[in-house]
């Protein structure tokens, strides 16, 4: 799964779990930045040392 879909996937869980807007602005930031340095990347190429 491509970083974009992930996201895509993890905000509409946090949304049906309640989670406020700010939270996933802050969250919606964060990976932004991540998708930004790796670009739109399988989840699989990555690891714990590029994310490091």
């Amino acid at each position: 799964m491509i970083l974009l879909k992930a996201w895509a996937s993890f905000e509409a869980d946090k949304r049906i779990g309640g989670f406020s807007p700010q939270t996933l602005k802050a969250y919606l930031l964060k990976s932004l930045l991540l998708i930004d340095y790796f670009k739109d990347v399988e989840m699989e190429l990555l690891d714990t040392n590029k994310l490091k």
